[in-house]
């Protein structure tokens, strides 16, 4: 399955907030918007679900910035 490719216009800020929510440098901007879906998603459905991703995530920053 070939995926398309579209681009989006951004604000230099939200590409600044979109560089801070990388968990790792070489994440791509595609997979921080999918993980933020997915978090908007799984808030609507269960938000102690949802909470427990962002501590994950947040888990996961800190080892890599350590």
């Amino acid at each position: 399955t070939v995926m398309e490719i579209t681009t989006i216009k951004l604000t230099k800020k939200t590409k600044e907030r979109l560089d801070k929510l990388k968990i790792y440098n070489r994440e791509s901007y595609e997979e921080v918007l999918q993980k933020m879906l997915n978090i908007l998603n799984t808030c609507h459905i269960n938000p102690a679900k949802a909470k427990e991703i962002l501590l994950d995530i947040d888990k996961d920053r800190k080892k890599l910035s350590s």
